[in-house]
C-alpha cells in the first residue's frame, strides 16, 4: 500500500503482518515512525509543506506483490491525519467507506482499481 499526501508518496508497511482481515492499525511517519524504511518514507526529508495538502491529490494505493500478480485486497476504511495533536491537524477520508456492508468496502486489485482518493474532512 502506498499514500500520497502532500506531493509525494510514502510507503505504507511496518514489521508487522500487516493488512490481515479485521486489521485495525495506525502508521505513523516521521518522529515516532513504525513504518519500514523509516528514513526514507519521512515526510521531513524533503520536509512537505502543509500549503500542498491542497494542491495535490490525497490517495492510498494498492500495488500487488509481484509474486502474486492476482491477489485482491478488501479496503474498509481509511484516514489519513497530518500532525495529529499538533498546531495544525488535518484529516482525510473517504466517506463512502463506511460500515461493514458490501456498499461500504472497495476492493482493489489488477482487474478493479488501484487507488481510493481521499478528501479532506
Amino acid at each position: 500500500m502506498y499514500l500520497s499526501i502532500g506531493g509525494r508518496e510514502f510507503s505504507i508497511d511496518s514489521d508487522r503482518n500487516d493488512f490481515e482481515p479485521g486489521d485495525n492499525y495506525t502508521y505513523i511517519f516521521g518522529e515516532g515512525a513504525n513504518v519500514r524504511e523509516a528514513g526514507r518514507n519521512d515526510p521531513r526529508f524533503p520536509r512537505l509543506d502543509t500549503d500542498d495538502l491542497e494542491r495535490y491529490p490525497v490517495y492510498v494505493r494498492y500495488e500487488q506483490p509481484a509474486s502474486n500478480a492476482e491477489e485482491i485486497w478488501c479496503l474498509e476504511r481509511v484516514i489519513a491525519t497530518v500532525n495529529p495533536g499538533g498546531e495544525f491537524t488535518a484529516r482525510f477520508d473517504n466517506p463512502r467507506l463506511v460500515g461493514s456492508s458490501a456498499e461500504g468496502k472497495i476492493w482493489l486489485g489488477q482487474r478493479y482499481g488501484k487507488a481510493v482518493n481521499l478528501r479532506r474532512v
